[in-house]
């Protein structure tokens, strides 16, 4: 029996766009899934719950995508989300934006504030395996909401841990604003980490690079766990959600001042 699989249909420059007209009054949050989290999705019935309350499931994987389409004859696009943190931040961002961020050092707050002249950045880094205590989710959601409405909101824990206070949020109701599930995208912005040439990028080979460089680390997740993906694939039905089209603006008519005879 195929598990439904669902992805939104949005490359970068797209879902930017959206990202900029998001309503400040409502709270949405976007997950971006990559080949481990498609592993954990078949494994997970909550993490297919927080996937099922996602306003935007943007694909972070070209490898994956490559593989939808040889497989499933079905290429999605893809929004990883550290190309989405960098251009939000140098493309939507403006100075008096409210942005919290979840995770990552009070160093790399500082250097976010610093780099893009930003005047409102509110950090909170929770403690190593706080979903494990629920007085300290309850203090990292609490303090999401004290700062809300933002613009957005950087969950940087990792999975499944952002997608679990990113649910957290919208059921509370409290907060308002966009919040991202974006992993390690802060490191990389922030140069605690490097990212693969682009090369690599492009051909769906990130993964390698990361694992070449921190094989302690990633080894058992992308040599261990990560060949899974091929036989799930075979048992995953893919769903992808089309990009809203969007109505044309309406054509006005400028009447000229009447002539008087």
């Amino acid at each position: 029996m195929s598990l439904p699989y669902v992805l939104d249909d949005y490359d970068l420059d797209a879902f930017v766009s959206i990202a900029r007209s998001f309503a400040p009054d409502r709270y949405g949050y976007v997950v971006t899934p990559n080949v481990d989290h498609f592993i954990r999705y078949h494994d997970d019935p909550a993490f297919r719950a927080r996937y099922a309350d996602a306003d935007f499931i943007l694909l972070d994987s070209r490898f994956l995508s490559h593989l939808f389409g040889v497989v499933k004859s079905r290429r999605v696009g893809v929004c990883t989300g550290s190309d989405l943190t960098a251009q939000l931040f140098e493309r939507v961002i403006e100075p008096n934006d409210q942005i919290v961020l979840i995770g990552g050092s009070d160093q790399q707050a500082r250097i976010l504030a610093e780099r893009y002249q930003l005047n409102s950045v509110k950090h909170y880094n929770p403690p190593m395996n706080f979903v494990r205590n629920p007085a300290e989710v309850q203090a990292c959601v609490e303090f999401v909401e004290a700062h809300s409405p933002f613009r957005f909101c950087f969950l940087a824990v990792g999975a499944p841990q952002q997608e679990l206070l990113a649910q957290l949020l919208k059921s509370r109701g409290k907060a308002r604003g966009m919040a991202l599930c974006v992993g390690a995208s802060i490191d990389f912005l922030t140069g605690k980490e490097t990212r693969a040439p682009v090369w690599m990028q492009k051909i769906g080979f990130e993964w390698l690079f990361r694992l070449l460089n921190d094989p302690k680390r990633l080894g058992r997740r992308y040599l261990l766990r990560g060949p899974r993906v091929f036989s799930l694939l075979w048992v995953t039905k893919l769903l992808v959600r089309p990009r809203p089209v969007l109505a044309a603006p309406a054509l006005t008519t400028t009447v000229g001042p009447e002539v008087r005879g």
